[in-house]
């Protein structure tokens, strides 16, 4: 009888382990939206036409939807999308012509708020303490009301506006400051560092001409290129640590990546690699032939978009990290200007 009962007993619980994987595997987790594991790109569309846009591509490039937010909402996104920040389940859509800000939700893309801009020309955000931190060019022939703009973003509306130096650019969040890149088209040498719990600019560190893109090591140390060198600054003393020369093999190098210990950049039509505990620059030209407006390392690949003549649709083109062989070319909209992973 004890043996039979023990043969009874394995088979109840052979049967219950089993009903249990069942409901498992019948109870897959829901994806969150319809925009999920992919690409977001956006495009800046034709300067005053009002044609900027976003579009999806998954993971596996299957899947294609260009006009992704007026698909959702019913309306048009705007003029000239200049780039995309995201937070939690939201984007914020940076509109620089329409002076304002779309908010979304990242994986359904369904409104949920717009933000006009008190500083025409708005261009980049990040996000730091609960707040946006937003730059505006401002006229862009005056040099005085360029600024940073704090969002409360509890309301979605601007409670500070900060005077920066002229042309303020990308920005980035680093613990309770904020990093800003000033000048552009060969103007400005300079980063604000902004204080996110008093909001004031605590100091200006002097870089290369022209800073246009960050990037954070796995040491929290940010690195700036510039059309002239990239620049290491330890983010807790404000302090330049080194700084890396480019020479004349190497023009207006742009797009900084970091990605497995290595930086990426485009210059010059090709995609560079240097190696980021190097005390100079080593760099070597790893894809070339390219026409990149903007580019992302990730998932061992490189993404790019190319804009062609900035007034017909551009491509998605992925390229294999290791082999260089390209994997994927994608049609898009009208002057894709940024890559996102979502």
């Amino acid at each position: 009888m004890k043996i039979n009962k023990l043969l009874v007993l394995a088979l109840l619980t052979s049967i219950f382990i089993t009903s249990c994987s069942e409901d498992s595997d019948d109870n897959p987790v829901a994806p969150k939206g319809d925009y999920e594991n992919g690409l977001i790109i956006s495009h800046e569309g034709n300067f005053g036409q009002g044609n900027a846009s976003v579009s999806f591509v998954s993971d596996d490039f299957l899947t294609v939807e260009n006009n992704v937010f007026s698909n959702v909402n019913g309306s048009p996104l705007g003029d000239t999308a200049q780039s995309i920040t995201f937070s939690d389940d939201l984007a914020y859509i940076v509109l620089n012509v329409s002076n304002k800000i779309e908010v979304v939700n990242r994986y359904t893309f369904e409104s949920v708020a717009t933000i006009n801009t008190t500083v025409i020309n708005p261009r980049y955000m990040a996000i730091s303490n609960g707040k946006g931190y937003v730059t505006a060019w401002g006229d862009f022939s005056d040099e005085t009301d360029d600024a940073l703009l704090v969002i409360d973003l509890t309301t979605n509306t601007i409670s500070k506006t900060i005077a920066t130096n002229y042309l303020p650019e990308e920005v980035i969040a680093v613990d309770n400051k904020v990093f800003v890149a000033t000048g552009v088209f060969g103007y400005g040498n300079l980063v604000d560092v902004v204080n996110t719990d008093s909001d004031v600019i605590e100091t200006t560190i002097t870089v290369g001409s022209a800073p246009n893109s960050f990037q954070l090591d796995a040491n929290n140390d940010l690195w700036v290129l510039t059309s002239e060198n990239l620049v290491e600054i330890n983010t807790t003393s404000n302090e330049v640590e080194q700084t890396l020369s480019f020479d004349d093999t190497i023009s207006s190098p742009s797009h900084l990546n970091f990605y497995n210990g290595d930086f990426y950049f485009y210059a010059g039509g090709s995609v560079y690699k240097q190696d980021a505990t190097a005390t100079s620059i080593t760099a070597e030209a790893i894809l070339s032939g390219l026409n990149f407006y903007d580019m992302s390392v990730d998932n061992d690949m490189v993404y790019g978009v190319d804009a062609k003549d900035f007034s017909s649709n551009g491509d998605l083109v992925v390229y294999n990290l290791t082999t260089s062989a390209l994997i994927n070319t994608t049609t898009l909209n009208i002057i894709p200007g940024g890559v996102y992973f979502n």
